[in-house]
């Protein structure tokens, strides 16, 4: 959530920083703004709503070499042109953006900014009208900077710039992603590389609690005591044509029809020299040493440890834990006495994530994060690294990210259960090749999807998805995808707890969608279909095939039992898809969502 941008160069910033923004749009926002100097002031120009808006806000006359942007997702304060960014100091010398929140900033307008008036409600107007507080007691900017993020308690990416110093962008990071970029006679600053791939592609990694001063010739990194860090720089592998639609109406479209040729490119990076999977053996040996497992996660990340758990613990024989990270943070239950945490995030600064992250390090445990991101946060302050080589996700709601996440999951699991010395039932190579086929064939099938969303979901309120087993598992990520994305409020449950009080909600007409995908557990789902069926609930069951009756919505193609997860979530992903899109909401930028969610 929330994006940034910086330019300091030769060009007119303007364009820059607007395009940059509109790379950020995927984050979620709902307000956005840039401000721009050129030595005769500060141009600020920002409004609620989409960049489009903003667009028309800025003045194409004012030609300025250096500026910041942001697209904000409101924390404090409602989403206005007011809380919008940037802010400035009361005197209008500077001039700041914030993603990321202040623990403490009431405590310091308390302390410090009693005689200040403010012109929003955000925690982030404390933070430059300190820096201007500190400068008016004789210190630079620079030292002023430094000063007042040693007071600031919490997460912040900062950019600032001094109406009397147009030719520096002062630049802070603690627990927020942020990024400088570097050019020829230029330079950049980006919370994600895609914003500014356009200009550049060679990057820094920032550090929390470190301080940057930005010019157009130089990066000077220091550390809040003042003292200089020496780092070099990396080659973002992003390819422009990725983070484009092409001439899918959405990204999220875009990116279901991805799930084929993402599945293929997991296999050909994990397949070793003769053909078998492979990992860092470093990895495996963790893997071995632990005797327990603990999954922290949110979201559909989360849902994705849930399967991930049955693979490991039906391959590898070793017992796993599943957490929403949110709550294992701050509610960390008894732990085994070697365990293993494994963090999965698409974006890899989910900060929810790095917090517990950051006291799973604290106390000495191994840490692996599977992400899509490499040189993410929970990338780097890990241990150890699987990335999803899914390319990069745009749409808020997840759809390849998510299998991808399983097919990493799985080929982590076939893995150890080989080095634990286990027989695997089957070839996973062999069997994520017909994942891809049978992905494709339903990836062909979006008409079947559309009918069923336009049947089921075009006037109704809510939605129950159920299940069995690992089918309880995609129901829930079926459950948060048509929600998210289209506002019916939806429930996933497993199927036999639906009579211990949930089919109350039971109503004539309410749409259930049954998966019924595992033989052991068929006779029973379909059972759960006729009660809520007796009860006026409007069944549509999607089955697999050799599972199938007379009466099933949709046969899912055949592949293995454990793997079924991999093919029976397309068919929610686009029935929701096709739901959201028949009730004109915002498909790829659904309301009150951001992507990479950079604050607890």
């Amino acid at each position: 959530m929330c994006g940034i941008v910086g330019y300091i160069g030769n060009n007119d910033s303007k364009e820059i920083l607007l395009k940059g923004l509109e790379k950020l749009e995927y984050r979620g926002y709902d307000s956005a703004g840039i401000a721009v100097a050129n030595g005769e002031g500060v141009h600020v120009f920002k409004e609620k709503g989409r960049i489009a808006e903003l667009r028309k806000a800025v003045d194409a006359d004012v030609f300025a070499a250096t500026g910041i942007g942001h697209t904000r997702w409101a924390t404090h304060g409602v989403p206005s042109r007011e809380n919008s960014h940037p802010h400035q100091s009361q005197s209008g010398r500077l001039t700041l953006v914030h993603n990321g929140v202040i623990e403490n900033y009431d405590i310091l307008k308390r302390e410090y900014l009693q005689n200040v008036p403010f012109k929003s409600e955000t925690d982030t107007e404390v933070i430059v009208q300190l820096v201007e507080l500190f400068v008016n007691e004789g210190n630079t900017v620079e030292e002023a900077f430094r000063r007042t993020l040693s007071l600031l308690h919490g997460s912040y990416a900062l950019a600032l710039i001094d109406d009397k110093d147009p030719d520096t962008i002062y630049v802070a990071k603690n627990k927020s992603p942020l990024l400088v970029g570097l050019g020829k006679e230029f330079n950049v600053v980006a919370s994600d590389a895609m914003a500014m791939l356009q200009v550049t592609n060679e990057y820094v990694e920032l550090m929390d609690k470190e301080m940057v001063i930005v010019t157009k010739e130089k990066v000077t990194i220091k550390n809040l005591d003042g003292e200089i860090v020496d780092r070099g720089s990396y080659i973002a592998e992003l390819d422009a044509s990725d983070i484009e639609k092409g001439t899918y109406p959405h990204y999220m479209l875009k990116e279901i029809d991805e799930q084929p040729l993402v599945m293929r490119k997991i296999i050909q990076n994990y397949q070793g020299g003769e053909g078998a999977l492979e990992i860092d053996s470093d990895i495996v040996a963790a893997m071995k040493q632990a005797d327990r497992i603990y999954i922290i996660a949110a979201g559909t990340s989360y849902h994705a440890g849930l399967v991930g758990k049955q693979f490991i613990e039906r391959m590898a024989k070793l017992p796993v834990e599943v957490h929403i990270s949110s709550e294992f943070g701050y509610n960390m239950p008894l732990l085994s006495e070697k365990p293993l945490f494994i963090f999965i995030s698409q974006s890899g600064e989910t900060a929810d994530s790095r917090q517990v992250l950051v006291q799973v390090k604290e106390m000495g445990h191994p840490a692996l994060t599977i992400t899509n991101v490499p040189g993410s946060t929970l990338s780097r302050e890990a241990d150890f690294t699987l990335l999803l080589h899914a390319g990069p996700e745009i749409a808020v709601a997840s759809t390849k990210a998510y299998t991808a996440q399983l097919a990493v999951l799985a080929i982590l699991a076939e893995v150890t259960a080989k080095s634990r010395g286990f027989d695997v039932e089957f070839d996973l190579v062999k069997e994520l090749g017909i994942v891809a086929s049978a992905m494709e064939s339903l990836t062909d099938s979006k008409e079947a999807f559309e009918d069923i969303a336009r049947e089921y979901l075009t006037v109704t309120r809510n939605c129950f998805f159920i299940g069995r087993g690992i089918d309880f598992y995609v129901g829930l990520e079926g459950a948060l995808k048509l929600k998210e994305i289209s506002y019916i409020q939806a429930e996933g449950f497993a199927g036999g707890e639906l009579k211990h009080g949930t089919i109350a909600l039971i109503e004539e007409g309410t749409p259930v969608i049954a998966l019924a995908t595992q033989d052991y557990v068929n006779l029973s789902i379909r059972g759960n279909v006729k009660e809520v069926a007796a009860r006026g609930a409007y069944p549509c069951i999607i089955s697999m095939k050799g599972l199938e009756t007379d009466g099933d919505r949709f046969v899912l193609p055949e592949v293995h039992h454990l793997l079924t997860p991999l093919i029976s979530v397309i068919p929610l992903q686009l029935i929701s898809y096709y739901a959201a899109l028949h009730r004109d909401c915002d498909v790829d930028k659904p309301r009150n969502l951001a992507k990479s969610v950079t604050v607890e």
